[in-house]
């Protein structure tokens, strides 16, 4: 493959990590109004987190073993990219729960491939060389995620609905499907002549960092969802904002979570992992023990969205790149520990929602920390599971 053709794929997969951006990025803003809608308590209406994430873990799981034996893998992409901007189109127009809940269950299945799909071509078509490109990836879901709040809000001033700005979205994805539906040169699997055996082999050499990478992005993927999406919600129900402003925080965690995957690209170059996760878990632990010792102050809220979002912002791409160096990266490989970030998407929103509509919205901060410092913690192991492998695959070299 030429660098041109690398090049054209990334930017590809880019593109597409910046629709999956705008579908997560818009669900925050629209939970009170899709609550509404169909007539939900917010505590109902977060088990859409669930019902997604369970579409999201089937999603991941099909995903391995469709790209670890399709060639046409650009187009399994593109075809997944399409049902997620229908799903942008239907969602607004869903009367009761059960309908709304079959829509985000679907949207997630497409979320998981993508997903999986993305992240296992970069490291496949990039190699050792990966690390930066992997950051760079995620700084497009950044990007989307940032500009479907701020499409939210200025639809809302332009005297528009919340289905408009779902609308617009849409419009804006359906170029991006049709660019990744007919991308030619789909990358060839780099374990292709490895027989059965020898997967079967790999896979239990490397099981317990595959467990260890699963329960890192699980932590993870849990805070970055909760806090993104409910805190429009906490501003809200605290009194700390009104709809437009609570869109603004939205997205002014996205914006700074964008910098800070900005950032991490040429971080990635120069330091190793475990300086950035140092600092990225120092700063996000930091920014929620604030939120939760000042709670009442607006502009410290404002400071400490800003703050977690640039901290937690290099966190997963840094983590699944220092697995991705362990082990012989297969997309099923990929696929379960991938399956972690599923995972995650399910369990920490959709108690969040329960817990604020029992305990009040002083909670959410609080499950966010607890599960940031569960996240380091993990790291800790994963570091010490890593040098294993490392001092495995040694022995055996010089055998």
């Amino acid at each position: 493959m030429t660098q041109n053709e690398k090049l054209r794929n990334t930017l590809g997969y880019y593109l597409i990590f910046i629709c999956l951006g705008l579908g997560l990025g818009i669900t925050g803003p629209a939970l009170p109004s899709l609550a509404k809608q169909t007539g939900s308590t917010l505590g109902a209406i977060g088990s859409i987190f669930l019902v997604s994430s369970i579409g999201g873990i089937l999603g991941t799981a099909i995903s391995g073993r469709i790209l670890d034996r399709v060639p046409q893998r650009h187009l399994v992409l593109g075809v997944a990219q399409l049902i997620s901007t229908i799903v942008l189109v239907v969602t607004p127009l869903a009367e009761n729960l059960w309908i709304l809940l079959l829509i985000v269950f679907i949207s997630g299945l497409p979320i998981g491939m993508i997903n999986n799909g993305s992240n296992t071509l970069l490291m496949w078509i990039h190699g050792e060389k990966a690390g930066p490109y992997i950051n760079g990836l995620h700084f497009s879901f950044g990007l989307g995620a940032f500009l479907a709040p701020t499409v939210f809000a200025q639809v809302l001033r332009l005297g528009g609905t919340y289905q408009y700005a779902y609308w617009a979205l849409a419009m804006i994805a359906f170029p991006i499907t049709l660019f990744m539906m007919f991308l030619p040169g789909s990358p060839e699997h780099p374990h292709e002549n490895e027989d059965n055996s020898q997967r079967q082999e790999n896979l239990r050499t490397v099981l317990p960092i595959i467990l260890v990478a699963m329960l890192f992005l699980f932590f993870y993927v849990g805070s970055e969802i909760t806090f993104g999406n409910w805190i429009y919600t906490y501003a809200l129900t605290l009194n700390l904002a009104d709809v437009t402003t609570a869109a603004y925080l939205t997205s002014g965690f996205w914006l700074s979570f964008t910098i800070g995957r900005a950032v991490s690209i040429p971080v990635a170059m120069r330091f190793k992992p475990v300086q950035v996760l140092t600092v990225s878990f120092l700063g996000g632990i930091g920014s929620l023990t604030l939120a939760i010792a000042l709670p009442q102050s607006t502009t410290m809220l404002w400071i400490i969205v800003v703050a977690a979002g640039f901290f937690m912002a290099p966190i997963w791409a840094t983590g699944y790149n220092f697995a991705g160096q362990s082990v012989k990266l297969t997309a099923t490989i990929s696929s379960l520990i991938i399956l972690g970030d599923s995972f995650g998407a399910v369990v920490l929103p959709w108690l969040t929602g329960i817990a604020i509509e029992r305990f009040g919205a002083y909670s959410m901060p609080w499950l966010v920390l607890i599960s940031l410092v569960l996240n380091a913690i993990v790291f800790a192991v994963m570091m010490l599971q890593h040098r294993k492998v490392r001092s495995r695959t040694v022995s055996e070299a010089a055998i």
